[in-house]
């Protein structure tokens, strides 16, 4: 019995360090399809879509889609129990904010479940801008990022507070033999 060749076993290998994501896949696209959610990007960027205030009281849960059909879906949201009447009655524009974000007409009716959304993990705080020192320079002034440029501005400082440059253990210990690459 012969075994069966896949498209994968044709493929020429490539020899090369590859990225995590690359070797596993589309393995969250897969389950998030299995939900109902054509794009993960509902998911996590839902704040974008409804503004933070609605949010935070509710989450979308699924999207199922008429048989065969990419459009006229209906959108599940999870929503916080005494939110829900406000929520009902933003639908049109949540219709309308989720159409926009997909496109097209992604969405064509709403339907509410009762419960807590997740709570989202919080965000780390960057770091708070300080004056630039005079003595670092104008150089670091011209950059726009403000999370770059504090990670410049430290390297620079703990570079001028050493008082030289790196040395390899003590002074006393034996020296590292020369390799003759000559020959």
């Amino acid at each position: 019995m012969a075994k069966r060749k896949t498209a994968n076993d044709d493929a020429p290998r490539s020899c090369r360090a590859r990225a995590a994501g690359e070797l596993v896949g589309d393995v969250g696209g897969q389950s998030f399809r299995r939900f109902g959610f054509v794009q993960s990007a509902i998911v996590s960027r839902w704040s974008d879509i409804v503004g933070a205030r609605y949010a935070r009281v509710s989450s979308p849960e699924s999207i199922r889609f008429p048989t065969g059909r990419k459009g006229g879906g209906a959108l599940t949201l999870l929503v916080d129990g005494a939110h829900a009447p406000l929520i009902q009655h933003l639908t049109p524009l949540i219709i309308e904010r989720v159409n926009r974000f997909f496109g097209y007409a992604a969405v064509d009716r709403v339907v509410f479940k009762q419960g807590k959304p997740p709570v989202p993990a919080a965000r780390t705080a960057r770091p708070e801008l300080r004056p630039i020192p005079k003595e670092l320079g104008d150089g670091l002034r011209e950059i726009a990022d403000p999370e770059l440029r504090a990670c410049l501005e430290s390297l620079a400082a703990r570079i001028a507070a050493t008082s030289g440059p790196p040395s390899l253990g003590d002074a006393g210990a034996e020296p590292l033999p020369e390799i003759d690459r000559s020959k």
